[in-house]
C-alpha cells in the first residue's frame, strides 16, 4: 500500500546542532501511528518540519491524498500544507481565547471557503450562504467531538480537557485526511485520557482519517497505535508494532526504561 505520508532522510540543522538526522517515517491510510522518544529527541521538530513551520535542511516530505497523486510539500508554508490536507494540533494549546468555541472551529474552516477579500467586503448572497454553511459544518464538528454544549462559551472558560478537544475540532475543520496530534493527552486526568483514546479511535474509524501522534503517555500509545516510530537524539532508532517496540532493547534503554525508573 502506498503511504499517505512519506518522509525520507529528513535532516534539520540549527547552526552546528542536528535536531533531526536522516529520519525516515511513513504513515499508511487508516493507520494510527505514534512518534515517541525522550524529551529533546526531535519529535516536535519533526512535526514542525513536515508542516512548514521549519524548512528542513535535507530530505523530502511527500503526501498522497487518497485518490490523488503524490505531492512533495517540503518548503510550503503552513497554510498551504493545511490546504493540501494535513492538519495538526500543538503541544501548547493555541486557541483564540477571546472567541467563542464555535468561532474557533470556524477559523479552521477558513481554508475551505471560496469567498475572498472582495466577497467579505461586498457580502453577496453566495458569500452569506457559504458563511451559513460554515456555521453548520462547525457545529456538526463540535457535536462529533462532544463539545456542542459549549458552542457559545468563550474558549478561555472551557475546562482544560475540553480545550484540548477544541484544538482537535479546529484541526478537523480544515477537512484533513491526515491529522497530526502533538501530545494531545498532556495535562489530562485519567478519565479525560480515556475519553481522548476513544475519540481518536472513533475519528479514525468514522471520519476516514489517518493519525500520527506524539505522546508521552505510554499506555495511550500502546493501546492506540498500529505502528510506533522511536527517535532519540534526532535519530530514528526503532519502528514496529507496540509489542515489538515494547521489547526492543534500544527503546527500553532510551525511553521506556527511563520511564519505568522514574515511576
Amino acid at each position: 500500500m502506498e503511504p499517505i505520508l512519506n518522509v525520507k532522510n529528513l535532516t534539520m540543522k540549527f547552526g552546528g546542532l542536528k535536531a533531526l538526522d536522516n529520519v525516515n517515517i511513513s504513515v499508511e491510510k487508516g493507520q494510527i501511528a505514534a512518534l515517541i522518544g525522550p524529551n529533546g529527541a526531535g519529535k516536535t521538530t519533526f512535526f514542525n518540519c513536515i508542516t512548514g513551520i521549519y524548512e528542513p535542511t535535507e530530505g523530502y516530505v511527500e503526501i498522497t491524498r487518497p485518490g490523488s497523486k503524490s505531492e512533495k510539500i517540503k518548503g510550503l508554508k503552513p497554510n498551504y500544507v493545511t490546504e493540501k490536507g494535513m492538519s495538526r494540533t500543538f503541544q501548547n494549546i493555541r486557541l483564540f481565547h477571546g472567541m467563542t468555541v464555535l468561532e474557533n472551529v470556524m477559523i479552521g474552516r477558513h481554508c475551505r471557503l471560496k469567498s475572498g477579500i472582495f466577497g467579505a467586503m461586498l457580502r453577496p448572497g453566495s458569500q452569506r450562504d457559504e458563511e451559513k454553511k460554515a456555521v453548520r459544518d462547525s457545529y456538526e464538528i463540535l457535536e462529533k467531538i462532544g463539545l456542542e454544549q459549549y458552542v457559545n462559551e468563550m474558549a478561555v472558560n472551557l475546562p482544560y480537557g475540553a480545550q484540548r478537544r477544541l484544538e482537535i475540532a479546529r484541526a478537523l475543520a480544515t477537512n484533513p485526511f491526515l491529522l497530526l496530534l502533538d501530545e494531545p493527552a498532556a495535562g489530562m486526568n485519567p478519565q479525560e485520557t480515556k475519553e481522548l483514546d476513544d475519540l481518536i479511535i472513533w475519528l479514525r474509524d468514522n471520519e476516514d482519517l489517518s493519525i500520527l501522534l506524539i505522546e508521552h503517555d505510554m499506555k495511550l500509545v500502546m493501546s492506540l497505535s498500529d505502528r510506533i516510530h522511536v527517535v532519540d537524539y534526532g535519530k530514528k532508532i526503532a519502528e514496529g508494532t507496540p509489542e515489538e517496540v515494547k521489547n526492543n532493547p534500544e527503546v527500553i534503554k532510551a525511553y521506556l526504561g527511563d520511564e519505568s525508573e522514574d515511576a
